[in-house]
C-alpha cells in the first residue's frame, strides 16, 4: 500500500486545499479542513492510503488540477 501525502507551500490558498481533499479523496468538509491545517502547521499531511495504481492516479489528478488553477500544490506518494 502507498500513502498519498500533501506538502505545504506558501502560495496555495487553504480553501483550494480543502476543495482538493473533498473532491479527490472524498473527505468531509470537517476532515478536509483538519488535514489542511495539519499540512499548514506540520508541512505534510496524509490524504489516504491506497494501492500503488490508485495512489499514482490520485497524485496525478491533484497535480494536474492544481496546475490548471495555477497553484504550486505538491502531492506525492510513499510506500506505507
Amino acid at each position: 500500500m502507498y500513502k498519498v501525502l500533501m506538502l505545504n507551500d506558501d502560495y496555495t490558498p487553504m480553501e483550494f486545499v480543502v476543495h482538493v481533499l473533498e473532491r479527490f479523496f472524498a473527505k468531509s468538509r470537517e476532515e478536509a479542513t483538519r488535514i489542511m491545517l495539519h499540512v499548514h502547521r506540520r508541512g505534510v499531511g496524509l490524504c489516504g492510503v491506497f494501492t500503488y495504481e490508485v495512489a499514482e492516479t490520485k497524485v496525478t489528478q491533484v497535480m494536474d488540477f492544481a496546475r490548471q488553477h495555477q497553484h504550486p500544490l505538491q502531492c506525492t506518494l510513499e510506500k506505507d
